[in-house]
C-alpha cells in the first residue's frame, strides 16, 4: 500500500460543477499534513477550493494545504470548483502530496479533463 491514497469523484468536470476528493494517510512517520496543487493545462485559469472536512474556505484558494491536526484519522475531504468556460478540452493534474518540515516525502498525480 502506498503512503498516500488520493481520489477524485470524477475525472470528467465541467464549469461551475462540485469537484469532490478524498485523501488518506498511512505514513508511518510523523508529518505537517498534506496539500493539494493543481494545474489546469494550457491556462491561466484556476481551481478554487471551497472546503475541507466540513469546513468551508473562506478565501480563493488554489493551492491547499491540510494541517494533520484537523485530519482525524488521517483523513482528508475536500470540495472545489473551476468556474470558467473552456474554448477547448484542459486537461487537470492533481498533485496531492504528503508534507514534512516542508519536504515532500510522497505525492500522487491524477489526470482529469475539463470541458462543456
Amino acid at each position: 500500500m502506498k503512503d498516500i491514497e488520493f481520489q477524485l469523484n470524477s475525472t470528467d468536470i465541467h464549469p461551475d460543477s462540485e469537484i469532490k476528493g478524498s485523501i488518506f494517510v498511512s505514513y508511518p512517520g510523523r508529518y505537517d499534513g498534506v496539500v493539494i496543487n493543481t494545474q489546469i493545462l494550457d491556462s491561466n485559469e484556476h481551481i478554487i477550493y471551497k472546503s475541507y472536512n466540513g469546513k468551508k474556505i473562506s478565501q480563493n484558494v488554489s493551492r491547499l494545504f491540510i494541517n494533520k491536526d484537523v485530519m482525524p484519522e488521517n483523513k482528508a475531504e475536500f470540495t472545489a470548483v473551476i468556474s470558467f468556460i473552456p474554448k477547448q478540452e484542459h486537461e487537470i493534474k492533481f498533485r496531492v502530496s504528503i508534507i514534512e518540515q516542508h519536504k515532500e516525502i510522497e505525492s500522487q498525480i491524477i489526470f482529469a479533463k475539463y470541458f462543456i
